[in-house]
């Protein structure tokens, strides 16, 4: 199988024809690509939080600034940062992620490198336009990210309930799972 864009794990999650056969292959290598898919999912989600949350922070210095400005927008981060007092409503699925990012420190390079030429740490030294630049440039950015994210929780899906139609029809078995003794 070729992955077109080449050989990343999203390039091949995404890939035509990734989840060809599935109702074919050894169990073993389902499970091997749902970890795949899995891990994919929490290193998208991690970016998508990153750039979300830059995107939040110049929303709110856009809004600041519109408005009376009386509050500076080191006053106003932690509530800009909350969970519950971004400018974005909660947005994704609720899945629980039971592995860590394993690219944290090159998605927050990347995210970096889409603003580079902007301090992030003194926006205010930034005209309106070039916020209003580079605030499209994330919330591009976050909109492909999103749905890359879509499409790999939708083989994550496919491969679930690929697994759980083989323990139902009992073409796998728990015992499968668990160590064997060993005499």
């Amino acid at each position: 199988m070729t992955f077109p864009g080449g050989h990343r794990r999203i390039d091949r999650v995404l890939a035509e024809g990734f989840l060809d056969r599935l109702s074919e292959m050894p169990i073993e290598e389902v499970r091997e690509m749902r970890a795949d898919a899995e891990q994919e999912e929490v290193d998208l989600s991690y970016l998508r939080r990153l750039l979300q949350g830059r995107i939040d922070i110049m929303r709110a210095e856009i809004a600041r600034r519109a408005g009376d400005g009386s509050q500076s927008l080191l006053d106003l981060l932690p509530s800009i940062l909350a969970d519950d007092g971004g400018q974005s409503p909660p947005r994704g699925l609720g899945r629980h992620a039971t592995v860590e990012p394993s690219r944290a420190d090159s998605h927050r390079r990347y995210v970096e490198s889409l603003v580079a030429d902007t301090d992030l740490s003194d926006l205010a030294a930034h005209d309106d336009a070039k916020l209003a630049h580079l605030l499209e440039v994330l919330e591009r950015e976050e909109g492909i990210v999103s749905a890359n994210r879509r499409a790999v929780q939708e083989v994550m899906d496919r491969c679930t309930a690929e697994i759980a139609q083989r323990y139902k029809d009992g073409g796998a078995s728990v015992e499968e799972l668990l160590p064997t003794e060993s005499s």
